[in-house]
């Protein structure tokens, strides 16, 4: 699975887009936000009958989004990543920056995350394969996104400080998560499997992972060390899309994804949860027994507390911790 590492741009896309993705690349944006932000400009050209963006001018923009908001009712954050990717390419590509546009805005509809229960948590877990279940009692028990788990490697695992390294993150962020040293028995086990592989793939003239931001450049054989090897790598090895080098990349999430899907449903939870519902019972755990909500932000990695809020609309018991007349009969 490589389909978070950036494909070389092609000489056969337009000039135009090929201009957008190398001034994404150039200020350094995720692979995610490169292709976020590509998807939305097509999205507005071709709502706009394929004019060039030049021509539409900032009427074009408000169009779009109260046609976003109006007639496709996409969400607040939806609607907000659009204009994020209409903004950057009047500023970096038109050279015509968007001031006080006026559009209509998407309507806030304010969701309860959904948040297993502590019993319902275990037995999906214990439902799952072993490497499916380590990689989802981390979710759990770290709060890590579905990603983040994918893409960690066996140096973010820190025994002696009991935390995990979380790089690569929503932002390209850092941070520092607990270590469920419950799991210790369970990630050496994992480590020494890694091990295994990355010696047979070393053996076969392969073992270099691929390396972020330009680090097999600064540090050439750094790649083929057990510690940059991913912790939950792929069953086979794949062709770099950039270099065409062989290598062994991560699993890929739809893995765990399918797997918890398929626990939810063999258990009976009636629940509209996935692996994600692991992260929000993360934080409802630690709200439920007393940590104060900037801490739980900084494990989540929220750069706005006020997302990480939402779940102290969960953590009461029954809704706003009423209890209902018919129990008090």
């Amino acid at each position: 699975m490589t389909d978070d590492i950036p494909l070389p741009l092609e000489k056969s896309r337009s000039n135009f887009m090929r201009e957008f993705r190398t001034a994404i690349r150039a200020k350094g944006l995720s692979y995610a936000t490169e292709r976020t932000y590509v998807h939305w400009v097509k999205d507005y050209i071709y709502h706009h009958g394929k004019k060039h963006p030049k021509l539409l001018g900032e009427q074009g923009v408000e169009a779009y989004l109260t046609h976003l908001a109006v007639a496709r009712s996409v969400s607040p954050a939806t609607q907000r990543i659009a204009l994020n990717a209409l903004v950057f390419m009047h500023r970096e590509i038109l050279k015509q920056p968007l001031e006080n546009i006026q559009f209509t805005y998407a309507r806030q509809y304010r969701k309860i995350p959904v948040v297993f229960s502590h019993s319902e948590a275990i037995q999906v877990i214990d439902h799952l394969k072993p490497m499916q279940k380590l990689m989802a009692q981390l979710l759990y028990g770290s709060g890590l996104r579905l990603m983040e788990c994918c893409r960690l490697r066996v140096k973010d695992i820190d025994f002696n400080m009991q935390q995990l390294i979380v790089r690569e993150t929503k932002g390209r962020k850092h941070r520092v998560t607990v270590l469920p040293m419950a799991l210790a028995g369970a990630l050496h086990e994992q480590i020494e499997t890694v091990n295994r592989v990355h010696q047979s793939d070393l053996e076969d003239g392969y073992g270099e992972v691929y390396m972020p931001d330009g680090l097999s450049r600064k540090y050439p054989n750094a790649g083929k060390e057990l510690g940059w090897q991913y912790l939950f790598p792929s069953i086979r090895r794949s062709t770099d899309p950039r270099t065409g080098a062989i290598r062994r990349h991560h699993i890929d999430e739809s893995v765990l994804q399918k797997a918890v899907k398929r626990a939810i449903r063999d258990l009976g939870i009636v629940k509209q949860a996935s692996s994600h519902t692991f992260r929000h019972s993360f934080a409802t755990r630690l709200l439920e027994r007393g940590y104060d909500i900037r801490t739980i932000q900084q494990l989540l990695g929220h750069s706005d507390v006020r997302t990480t809020e939402i779940y102290t609309h969960v953590v009461k018991q029954g809704a706003l911790g009423v209890q209902s007349p018919v129990d008090v009969l």
